[in-house]
């Protein structure tokens, strides 16, 4: 009786044990990802050349997806040639939102089963989940076999909408970031499920120093108890390996949101203690250690914060404004202050227009600049973010001196 109990005890413990290596084994896919921010340009080899060099090289076979364009078969086409330039043998994939047939084809699905690589061309990103989910939210064949490709040691690239479905939260029909920061976001509305390549454990999104989508991360990271945010700009990519380091690549960079010690408070969106870093062409992060490495070109120029270039308050009145906040964190880190400010409010004819937001960015004892020596462009790591909700009082403003009156007088003499 004893030996019949403690070998079906050993046997539950190497079941269990299996199934957690089998689980591993799933959960570390062989592959990288490369995570563009959008309006990538034919002329950005740097991006070009990483994507078909991880398919394997010249001749790789290259499985392109243009399903979130409203013409997928021209952005199939488009980017198929793009590939080829650079050396690839891409072949276009025919699946779309509205030829759902097509994802469950199993010799397409072998086809990009047997592919280096496959690269998502932007639009719609509901229009992806939708083409490569079925109506029950099961898996066609043509992800399953993106998915064992990736495992396997592929690579698998998106820009803009096929950046957004590399987490499991994506952005799906979300309002201007002012609008969200006032509304929030609710599931099945501003946002919903994406594929996941990158894990369930980091938010993406994309277009985001030139539209100023940090802001917008917050709420959705909130909403889903994210702890890092991964944002990158246009015609700049995140390249991340099995190793779990991200590299950056192109012509801008990517924000890095860090929310583990981060506080909301109730009601309007107010949020304390967010770890904001801005990694520039050639940082690196890794995600499982938290290390951030500069690029070469910066390794030397740790910034001095006895010797600060910028002096006096920082302010700037259009957070959201592109680029703002980068430029921001920049002054912030090689200036003599601790602290900057920035609002975002919108115009006095928008619905909640009297509530708008204080962004407070403040040097902390781990904020730590660098600068390149080549480009003179800054990287700067763990400068904490407040956000406080603040009342904009209407009319936002008023004329001067008679102004108002001497307006009025030209416009009937011109009448």
């Amino acid at each position: 009786m004893f030996y019949r109990v403690f070998r079906d005890a050993v046997l539950l413990i190497a079941l269990l044990v299996g199934a957690q290596c089998h689980a591993a084994q799933v959960a570390a896919p062989k592959g990288s990802l490369v995570i563009i921010g959008g309006g990538l340009r034919g002329d950005n080899a740097a991006v070009w050349t990483r994507i078909v060099k991880l398919a394997g090289g010249d001749g790789a076979r290259i499985a392109v997806f243009g399903a979130a364009s409203s013409n997928p078969k021209n952005a199939g086409d488009v980017n198929v040639a793009r590939l080829n330039t650079y050396g690839a043998k891409a072949f276009a994939v025919p699946v779309a939102s509205d030829a759902p047939a097509a994802a469950d084809d199993p010799e397409l699905a072998e086809a990009i089963r047997k592919a280096g690589g496959a690269y998502f061309a932007g639009g719609d990103q509901a229009r992806i989940t939708r083409a490569l989910r079925r109506p029950d939210g099961s898996n066609t064949r043509v992800l399953d076999a993106l998915w064992d490709m990736y495992r396997r040691g592929g690579v698998i690239a998106g820009t803009s909408a096929g950046a957004a479905i590399m987490s499991s939260t994506m952005f799906y029909k979300a309002d201007t970031v002012l609008s969200t920061l006032r509304q929030g976001v609710a599931e099945g509305s501003e946002i919903a499920p994406g594929l996941g390549f990158i894990g369930d454990d980091v938010f993406i999104d994309q277009h985001l120093l030139i539209r100023g989508r940090f802001a917008r991360m917050l709420p959705a990271m909130l909403n889903k108890g994210y702890k890092l945010g991964l944002g990158i700009d246009e015609n700049t990519a995140m390249v991340v390996g099995a190793d779990r380091e991200v590299e950056v690549l192109g012509y801008r960079g990517a924000l890095l949101l860090d929310m583990t010690e981060a506080t909301a408070q109730q009601g309007e969106f107010n949020v304390s203690n967010v770890k904001l870093s801005y990694l520039d062409n050639g940082d690196r992060f890794h995600l499982a250690t938290g290390a951030i490495t500069p690029a070469r070109d910066k390794a030397e120029g740790k910034l001095n914060s006895s010797r600060p270039y910028y002096k006096g308050p920082l302010f700037t009145a259009d957070i959201l404004a592109n680029s703002a906040v980068v430029d921001l964190m920049a002054k912030l880190i090689d200036s003599d202050q601790l602290d900057a400010i920035g609002v975002a409010m919108s115009s006095p004819f928008d619905k909640q227009s009297d509530l708008g937001f204080e962004f407070r960015l403040s040097r902390v004892k781990e904020s730590v600049g660098y600068q390149s020596a080549v480009t003179d462009a800054y990287s700067i790591y763990k400068l904490r973010l407040d956000i406080r909700p603040i009342a904009v009082r209407q009319p936002m403003y008023q004329y001067r001196n008679g102004s108002s009156q001497d307006y009025n007088a030209a416009q009937s003499n011109a009448r």
